[in-house]
C-alpha cells in the first residue's frame, strides 16, 4: 500500500512538473526575447539565454515602441479603452442580470441562449455590422469605437455571472428589506449590490482583461496611431516581420503584463474562489 502511494505521488509529481515546464517555456522565451541585443530581427536559433545581455530594447520600447508613437500615448489607450469597456459591460449588464435572476417574464429562456450564443461567437462574424454601425454613427475611427465593440462583447460573460450572482442572494433578504419600508431602487443598492460585489468585480476583471488583451478588431476601426494600444502595437511588431527586432516584442509584451499581474496578485484569492467554485461558498 505504501508502495502504491509512494508511486502515485510520484507521477503526480512528474506530470505536474511536466505542466509547469510547458506553462514557463513559453513565458522565458518572451523574457529571452526581451533581454537579447543580438536580435535585429526574428530570432534565427533557439536559445535558452540571451546571446548578448541589453536593456536597450525596454528603453527604446519605453519611449516609442511603434512607429514613433510614445508610450505613454499607447497605455493611456489602453488602460481608457479596458477599464472603459468594462464599466460600461458592468453598469449596462448590471440591470439585465438582475431581471434574469429575480423576474419570470416572456422570452426570458431564449434571451439567455441568446446571450449565451454572443459569448461563444467569435467577434469577426461582427465585424461588418460593427463596421456599419459605427460608421453611421459617424465614431468608427475613435477610440469610443474600441470602447463601445469591447463593452459589447464582454457584456454576455458580464451577464452570466452577475445572473448567478443574484440568484445566489436569498430573496428572503430582500423581503425583510420591503418589509423595513425600502424600495426595489434602495434595496437593490444597499442590499443586493454589496453581496453580489465580489462576482461582480470578477467580471468587471474579465472584462478588463478581454479588453485589454484584444487587437483583432481594433484594427478594423483604428486609422491614427494615436489611437493604438499596446495590444495591437504587439500584433504589429509580430507582422512587421524582420522590420524591427523582436526583443521589442519581448519587452513590450513583458511590460504590458505589468498591470495584469498586479491585478491578479490584489484579487487572486477572490478571482479563484469565484472561477473554481462559483458561488458555492
Amino acid at each position: 500500500m505504501h508502495k502504491i502511494s509512494f508511486l502515485r505521488q510520484f507521477v503526480t509529481q512528474i506530470l505536474l512538473a511536466i505542466v509547469g515546464f510547458f506553462v514557463i517555456l513559453p513565458i522565458w522565451g518572451i523574457i529571452r526575447l526581451a533581454f537579447d541585443g543580438s536580435l535585429r530581427g526574428r530570432p534565427t536559433e533557439f536559445r535558452l539565454l540571451p546571446k548578448i545581455w541589453s536593456f536597450d530594447a525596454f528603453l527604446q520600447v519605453l519611449d516609442k515602441p511603434y512607429q514613433s508613437v510614445d508610450f505613454i500615448i499607447l497605455l493611456k489607450n489602453s488602460l481608457l479603452v479596458s477599464f472603459g469597456a468594462a464599466l460600461i459591460a458592468i453598469v449596462l449588464g448590471m440591470s439585465l442580470a438582475y431581471a434574469f435572476a429575480r423576474f419570470r417574464f416572456p422570452g426570458r429562456q431564449i434571451g439567455l441562449v441568446g446571450l449565451l450564443l454572443t459569448a461563444v461567437m467569435p467577434p469577426v462574424a461582427f465585424m461588418t455590422p460593427l463596421y456599419i454601425l459605427l460608421s453611421l454613427m459617424q465614431i468608427r475611427t475613435t477610440l469610443m469605437a474600441l470602447v463601445i465593440t469591447y463593452a459589447a462583447f464582454a457584456m454576455p460573460f458580464c451577464i452570466w455571472n452577475m445572473r448567478a450572482a443574484f440568484q445566489a442572494i436569498s430573496k428572503e433578504i430582500e423581503e425583510a428589506a420591503f418589509l423595513d419600508g425600502a424600495d426595489d431602487l434602495k434595496t437593490f443598492i444597499y442590499i443586493t449590490l454589496p453581496l453580489a460585489l465580489p462576482s461582480i468585480a470578477v467580471a468587471g476583471l474579465i472584462a478588463f482583461l478581454m479588453a485589454y488583451s484584444e487587437f483583432t478588431l481594433g484594427w478594423l476601426f483604428v486609422e491614427k496611431g494615436d489611437n493604438l494600444t499596446l495590444a495591437m502595437a504587439i500584433y504589429a511588431i509580430v507582422q512587421s516581420g524582420n522590420a524591427q527586432p523582436w526583443s521589442y516584442l519581448g519587452s513590450l509584451a513583458l511590460i504590458m503584463s505589468i498591470p495584469v499581474v498586479v491585478i491578479f496578485i490584489i484579487f487572486q484569492r477572490t478571482l479563484l474562489e469565484r472561477l473554481m467554485f462559483g458561488d458555492a461558498q
